[in-house]
């Protein structure tokens, strides 16, 4: 397992893999599962799923997909997307999927979060927030897709949910999503310092650069990382990649 975990984030809309710029203009990118063998290729530690259209579409996890992504994968798969019930839930763990994540029934069924991790505990039950900047300072939360504003306020909202029984944090910066250009460093700063569980920061890693200085200057536990692993060069073309242990050591990310 790596010191420092980067996760790569694929992004399930239908059938297909899509990424996605500040959660907008889906593009296609290929197979799931076609991209699932080439991580277990590149020895990959875990993955990400998340179905950006379940909850705005009005229906469950897409079981049969999800169970064909499983039986390629080699690693462990977390998976966020249209859970609304512990029979969700628990159909979702019979299929291979290790850890669930929710979104937005962490503001319309709260108590979702302590009957799961009463059930499976909470090592097992994953908060996904989606947040952007507020032109006034501070963060806004969003569900739906980043569609829905939430009144919330970030930390102590993030801190009510690690008391409900949420064992890890995946933080999302809208903003930065699929830009490349960078991550919210104050926002990672800020949520990974605030809490006791492990953090995932995910949106705007483009570089190497980029995954040294979040582990650097942050407390953050992992990264997820979705267009730095698909694309290749500045026409974007579809390249699926994951950095080498090599790579990994040399620039200090793992030891």
């Amino acid at each position: 397992m790596l010191q420092n975990r980067l996760i790569p984030v694929l992004l399930l809309r239908g059938e297909g893999l899509y990424k996605t710029v500040k959660f907008k203009n889906p593009n296609y990118i290929g197979d799931p599962r076609n991209a699932v063998k080439i991580f277990n290729e590149k020895e990959v530690d875990e993955i990400c799923l998340l179905d950006i259209t379940a909850t705005a579409e009005k229906r469950g996890p897409n079981f049969q997909l999800i169970q064909e992504i499983t039986n390629e994968a080699f690693m462990p798969l977390s998976y966020g997307g249209g859970i609304k019930t512990l029979e969700d839930i628990q159909r979702l763990f019979s299929i291979g999927i290790e850890k669930v994540i929710i979104n937005s029934n962490l503001y319309e069924s709260p108590e979702l979060i302590t009957k799961a991790s009463e059930i499976y505990g909470d090592q097992s039950i994953v908060a996904s927030i989606d947040v952007k900047k507020s032109r006034w300072g501070g963060y806004k939360l969003y569900s739906q897709g980043g569609k829905k504003k939430q009144s919330k306020k970030l930390i102590p909202f993030l801190q009510e949910l690690e008391k409900m029984g949420i064992g890890e944090v995946i933080i999302n910066s809208i903003d930065q999503d699929g830009t490349m250009q960078g991550m919210d460093l104050d926002l990672v700063r800020e949520v990974a310092s605030s809490l006791n569980v492990p953090v995932v920061a995910t949106g705007g890693v483009g570089s190497m650069e980029h995954i040294k200085e979040v582990f650097a200057q942050t407390e953050v536990s992992a990264l997820g990382v979705g267009s730095f692993f698909v694309y290749h060069g500045k026409q974007r073309g579809v390249l699926i990649t994951y950095p080498s242990r090599e790579e990994l050591e040399k620039n200090n990310i793992i030891s």
